[in-house]
């Protein structure tokens, strides 16, 4: 049997094919847009069957002529993830027209489609639940996402002939970012000013929080994939899925698991939070005003719909999965 990963070559993706190959298996499919040909370097310590351009495999989809049969599953991760991308043709075409029709052949073989959602869906919303109340993206990006939602609960209503599942990607930080630019998680970015300048810079008080307090979901890649291989071990359940930690963590939390992690590499003792503020190793600038109504203060995966589909392993604190990752990127 032969497994297909779009987006293999970006963050997520590689991931996924990566712990494949621990579990045995070879025959991967992968599917992107290598224009960035730097991407590559994700997949370099993989192994493949095949590599497929994203346009070629879509027009295959498209047209029912993709010459491979026995599909035992597809991870979807292939999207436009830059939340700051007003194109809504582009984001419309390259997110949701793809996804939906990537579902129609899936529907059509009986192939199982595991897809990448987002929480962007739930805009500037406090609360953060798989229910449509809840729901109303600030941007198109999110739009994309949220629309071809809808497209999957009128299927489910009406009967799925093979599992779809969606999973709404929280704040996800983890190796093989790198090439996401100013999408990359702030993890990434946080190593990268401390190695480069020595402090971390965050936003100062806004929206009711003090300095470095504003809240996030941060979800460790290991912990997505993880959820998205229980996915394919239990095709008899479909959906749409939160995937975060349902632990908000402050951003002054994450830049001191970041610097004390760098700290470690560098045989020196942990900081406080006070400490790093008074070493001005944490720093705070004024809140920008081109984000003013367009931030997300707190985000907070609501897990329950999650563990009632039998999800119970523990998921990565901050502390511990910024930990290992800043290891990675050390080694790398």
């Amino acid at each position: 049997m032969t497994y297909i990963v779009t987006g293999a070559a970006g963050f997520i993706g590689s991931n996924i094919v990566k712990a494949l190959n621990e579990k045995g298996i070879r025959k991967i499919i992968a599917v992107d847009d290598l224009t960035d040909g730097t991407k590559i370097a994700n997949l370099s310590d993989c192994d493949i069957l095949d590599y497929w351009d994203k346009i070629e495999f879509i027009d295959a989809i498209r047209n029912y002529q993709f010459p491979i049969k026995n599909i035992n599953a597809i991870f979807h991760e292939g999207a436009c993830s830059d939340t700051m991308e007003h194109d809504g043709v582009f984001m419309m075409a390259n997110n949701y027209r793809y996804t939906y029709d990537l579902f129609l052949w899936c529907q059509e073989n009986k192939i199982p489609l595991l897809y990448a959602s987002s929480a962007a869906v739930y805009g500037g919303g406090a609360v953060f639940k798989e229910n449509r109340k809840y729901e109303k993206p600030l941007n198109v990006y999110g739009y994309s996402k949220f629309l071809f939602d809808q497209v999957l609960r009128r299927h489910i209503k009406k009967g799925l002939k093979s599992q779809t599942v969606g999973f709404r990607y929280f704040n996800v930080y983890g190796i093989h970012e790198q090439h996401k630019g100013r999408m990359a998680s702030v993890a990434f970015h946080h190593f990268n000013q401390y190695q480069q300048d020595g402090f971390v810079s965050l936003f100062g008080e806004y929206d009711g929080y003090a300095s470095g307090e504003q809240k996030r979901d941060f979800v460790s890649v290991e912990d997505v994939v993880k959820v998205n291989l229980y996915f394919l071990e239990h095709p008899e359940i479909s959906g749409i899925f939160n995937l975060g930690t349902g632990r908000a963590q402050s951003f002054n939390d994450l830049a001191t698991a970041t610097v004390n992690a760098c700290r470690a590499a560098e045989n020196k003792p942990p900081l406080s939070l006070s400490e790093l503020v008074e070493q001005k190793i944490i720093r705070y600038i004024d809140f920008p005003d081109a984000l003013k109504g367009k931030y997300q203060s707190f985000t907070q995966a609501d897990l329950n719909q999650l563990i009632d589909a039998g999800y119970t392993d523990k998921f990565l604190t901050v502390e511990e999965g910024v930990s290992r990752y800043i290891k990675q990127l050390l080694k790398h």
